[in-house]
């Protein structure tokens, strides 16, 4: 889902969660939110359909999205237990019922006779859920995680949206900036269904929708919708859902149930909250020169670095990091350079 800023975007992102709210109960559905810019989706933190808490962190974000790699590994090696192709077949399937038969409990209690010492000790098998639910990944700005890691973010969306399908996990990703460095064509190669609102110009247009057109749309929730099977875009208008019924829609669903997070996704990402690196010579090297940068522009920032030095993004960002937790240097607001913690020309 692309489009320039007031074009409709966010507003079909709520129009599609409350759509989903309507038909599926926490049980059949659960969310995954992932909002960078910490604004547009806080409205659902209430909700019971939450697994996780809404993700707002980009260093978390990855976390978040090989967590549910390891759920769709873990969802197929179950649909092969079953023999079942697909999260609909394992759903559907007919439950069986153990029914404790008269002869079978006289077997068991001349097992039990015998003793235990020719048993081995079983492992108990993972318990297969009768159901599991569906879950709807919402990433509301991929720009902003293509700035963090891209090439770990650009894999795990292609991993997620090439396999997840048949697993029950969707995804929806949504951008402001349609850009060849944010939609790559890995991403696009696998997110085969597409809404486009209006955007800048026809290049923009080419990025989402491979063609021409949604640069000529005219706002307000007019959009082209490009279907997962069709070759041909359809036009239509996107419904309006205001903000004060999402507010009421969430507080109707959050009074029924407070949200129940999954543990073990939620554990996994609580035990990510900031370890410790381990920092090699080389990167001792880079940062005394990232110092003596630093000490004679006055001034801290990853693009800085990266200008000085020639070094690649998330190079020049982990400098960062290791001098923000030595306390060198403050935390990042945004575009604006880091604050210099310490006078680094008494220091030398």
């Amino acid at each position: 889902v692309a489009g320039t800023t007031g074009s409709g975007k966010s507003v079909c992102i709520n129009a599609l969660i409350a759509s989903m709210l309507f038909r599926f109960t926490p049980e059949e559905l659960r969310f995954v939110i992932i909002d960078p810019k910490m604004v547009e989706l806080q409205a659902y933190s209430s909700l019971p359909h939450l697994a996780l808490p809404i993700v707002t962190d980009p260093k978390k974000v990855l976390f978040a999205l090989r967590s549910l790699i390891d759920e769709m590994e873990g969802r197929y090696k179950m649909f092969a237990r079953v023999g079942v192709r697909n999260i609909v077949g394992f759903n559907a399937r007919p439950k069986k019922k153990p029914v404790a038969r008269i002869d079978d409990l006289g077997r068991d209690e001349e097992r039990d006779a015998r003793g235990s010492a020719s048993t081995m000790p079983a492992t108990a098998e993972e318990k297969i859920p009768d159901k599991i639910p569906y879950i709807v990944v919402i990433i509301d700005e991929l720009a902003d995680l293509m700035q963090t890691a891209p090439a770990d973010v650009e894999t795990a969306i292609a991993r997620i949206t090439q396999m997840a399908r048949a697993a029950g996990i969707h995804l929806v990703v949504a951008t402001q900036t349609p850009r060849a460095d944010v939609i790559t064509g890995v991403i696009k190669a696998n997110i085969p269904c597409r809404i486009a609102f209006q955007v800048a110009s026809k290049i923009d247009s080419r990025v989402i929708l491979d063609e021409n057109g949604a640069d000529r749309l005219l706002g307000q929730g007019d959009m082209l919708y490009l279907p997962p099977s069709a070759s041909r875009l359809i036009r239509a208008q996107g419904v309006l859902v205001t903000d004060d019924e999402i507010h009421r829609l969430v507080e109707f669903i959050s009074a029924q149930s407070p949200p129940a997070f999954d543990s073990a996704m939620h554990e996994k990402l609580q035990s990510t909250a900031a370890p410790e690196e381990e920092v090699t010579s080389e990167d001792e090297e880079l940062v005394e020169k990232c110092l003596e940068i630093i000490r004679q522009e006055k001034r801290a920032s990853t693009s800085l670095l990266q200008r000085r030095l020639r070094l690649g993004y998330t190079r020049a960002a982990r400098i960062v990091d290791i001098l923000e937790q030595r306390g060198i240097l403050g935390p990042g607001e945004g575009a604006k350079p880091r604050e210099i913690l310490v006078d680094l020309d008494a220091a030398v």
